[in-house]
């Protein structure tokens, strides 16, 4: 291995060197996950559309039970919560690298304005949780006839 300030025993040592590094430079913000476990982005990932009726949101959750999710609305803003499980591990392993996010997790989402939080359907099919929100009535687009 080439000549690096920290030890050569291999790649692992050299990813812990680094995040030794980065925790001296950010603190306890890069703990106490490793470098290599950091999830990227938001979870749980979620697509939302629109329409002239609704709202809808497509929340991904692959392999969390649908009794566990937790769905509710206040004030425009949707939340979404539950928990995943983490994978076990072969007997005497240990983790390399995590991609998959685990533990509890909370998603909240502002909604556009004109929604009705009283009229909120939810479903879940194939690790996805569908959530449609009604518009109220008043902001629907409607024609005026002219006279």
């Amino acid at each position: 291995m080439a000549n690096y300030p920290f030890s050569d025993s291999g790649v692992g040592s050299l990813f812990d060197a680094i995040q030794e590094q980065m925790e001296r430079v950010l603190g306890n913000a890069a703990s106490p996950a490793t470098l290599r476990s950091l999830p990227s982005g938001r979870f749980p990932p979620v697509n939302i559309g629109v329409s002239d009726d609704a709202a809808v949101v497509v929340c991904f959750v692959p392999g969390i039970e649908p009794e566990t999710l937790k769905v509710s609305m206040e004030k425009g803003l949707l939340t979404i919560g539950g928990s995943r499980k983490a994978q076990a591990l072969p007997e005497g392993g240990r983790c390399y690298a995590r991609e998959r996010a685990q533990g509890d997790f909370t998603r909240v989402i502002e909604l556009p304005g004109d929604i009705d939080s009283d009229n909120v359907e939810a479903r879940y099919v194939d690790g996805c949780l569908m959530i449609s929100i009604k518009k109220k009535e008043s902001s629907k687009p409607r024609l005026i006839a002219v006279q």
